[in-house]
């Protein structure tokens, strides 16, 4: 089937899937009162928005609520990405919690606002979106450095001491055994004694799977 092709390229196109009727009456409201915007379609569900969305032209943004009837709308962003990738999906909902922001973004979702957001937040969040921007409440923004910042790998601890670590990174700055004694003014019998040590605490036998294991693992 071929897709009706929009005529109008004065104003922006924007869908909204929305189960609460009256939530979606005045999201539609609100964007069709915005100079250069058109909510020109309004659902109740993923798979009604989905059946539209095989036979009409896609839409810029489609703003879509996670808690809906039948599919839920974390499910739906890959569907609909899969129809039409380059329309910008921003979850509107009142879920805050770490696990669902973080489903939403990793399936394609462009932003994530939570349905207390201002009406101007919002009409500010589509037109970001629109630019290419990733519009979020500021709390969820926050959620999202405290995702990235438990998602970054923790340093591995082999139990190595200050010293052993210091020895270590001067081994991997490339210095020999004899440089590193001259720079830490102690023998060059004590720097092989701390070398046997961290080798041993890092599962090891030589330099070089030692300065790889630093590497790998983020020890230092």
């Amino acid at each position: 089937m071929s897709k009706t092709k929009n005529l109008n390229k004065d104003f922006h196109n924007i869908w909204l899937v929305e189960d609460n009727a009256h939530f979606r009456r005045t999201m539609k409201w609100l964007i069709n009162r915005t100079t250069g915007m058109q909510c020109t379609q309004a659902f109740e569900s993923c798979e009604e928005a989905l059946v539209k969305l095989a036979s009409d032209v896609p839409p810029e943004i489609i703003l879509l609520d996670i808690n809906l009837p039948g599919m839920s709308g974390i499910q739906g962003i890959e569907k609909i990405k899969s129809i039409s990738p380059t329309t910008h999906i921003i979850i509107l909902t009142v879920y805050d919690d770490n696990e669902k922001v973080f489903d939403a973004l990793c399936a394609g979702a462009s932003g994530y606002l939570l349905k207390d957001s201002s009406p101007e937040k919002i009409i500010n969040s589509i037109e970001e979106a629109i630019a290419g921007g990733a519009p979020m409440s500021m709390p969820i923004a926050h959620k999202v450095l405290e995702i990235f910042s438990q998602l970054k790998p923790k340093k591995a601890d082999y139990g190595l001491t200050t010293r052993e670590k210091e020895l270590l990174q001067l081994v991997t700055s490339g210095l020999t055994r004899q440089q590193i004694a001259d720079k830490l003014f102690i023998s060059f019998h004590t720097v092989t004694t701390h070398m046997k040590n961290i080798y041993s605490k890092l599962h090891v036998n030589s330099k070089s799977g030692a300065v790889s294991k630093v590497y790998k693992e983020n020890i230092l």
